[in-house]
């Protein structure tokens, strides 16, 4: 059941970024990264995806003097290939041209965006490794998840400026409230998955101790 919500909390995640990507306010400052890479040097989105998470994994091991965590390539594989059909599938469903239907199409994308990132951030399988790096900087500066999300956002602002990525107000929305959101979400979905996940485990053993009472 546990991987169930990895996949679904990831598949969640790559709709939100396809959201804001196709909302045309700019986005994240890492997915904006990944598009300015895709368009001035090739390869899909998803593509850029993995090939920055390979780099990211091998900083996130010299930053915890560990082995590096290949198995976060599994989440950047299917974060990537999640990107790639989602902007696919919304490429002609979702093409907004007035401000308004921007706007929201970017909050909703936002919102999803955080909502997925808790979820399969909850499953503790596999993080993608811009996250596990959120965790790392967390963990090493003694600071909350928004503001730890905040310094790699600033960092990957940088980058994607150098790309010419999509960068626009939406991108600036994401840097103050992308982190800010997570935090909202993580101690939601904590609540409710482990509910989840504990009860099935739980339940067998409900049912044997009935038995015996009857």
């Amino acid at each position: 059941m546990k991987y169930v919500f990895y996949v679904l909390g990831i598949l969640i995640l790559t709709l939100g970024i396809s959201f804001t990507i196709q909302s045309d306010l700019g986005t994240s400052p890492f997915d904006a990264l990944l598009v300015g890479l895709s368009i001035n040097v090739g390869l899909t989105v998803g593509s850029w995806e993995v090939i920055i998470a390979l780099i990211l994994i091998c900083f996130n091991s010299f930053l915890k003097r560990q082995r590096p965590e290949f198995l976060g390539l599994l989440t950047a594989f299917i974060t990537g290939i999640g990107i790639d059909m989602w902007l696919f599938l919304l490429h002609n469903l979702i093409t907004p041209e007035l401000w308004y239907s921007k706007v929201i199409c970017f909050g909703i994308g936002l919102v999803v965006i955080g909502l997925g990132t808790a979820t399969y951030l909850h499953t503790n399988f596999a993080p993608i490794p811009v996250d596990r790096l959120t965790l790392i900087i967390q963990e090493l500066m003694k600071t909350n998840i928004f503001f730890s999300r905040t310094v790699i956002y600033l960092a990957f602002l940088i980058m994607a400026m150098i790309t010419n990525g999509p960068i626009g107000v939406g991108t600036l929305l994401t840097v103050c409230l992308g982190g800010l959101i997570l935090n909202y979400f993580m101690p939601f979905t904590e609540k409710v998955l482990d509910r989840i996940l504990i009860h099935p485990s739980t339940s067998p053993n409900y049912d044997k101790d009935k038995k015996h009472s009857i």
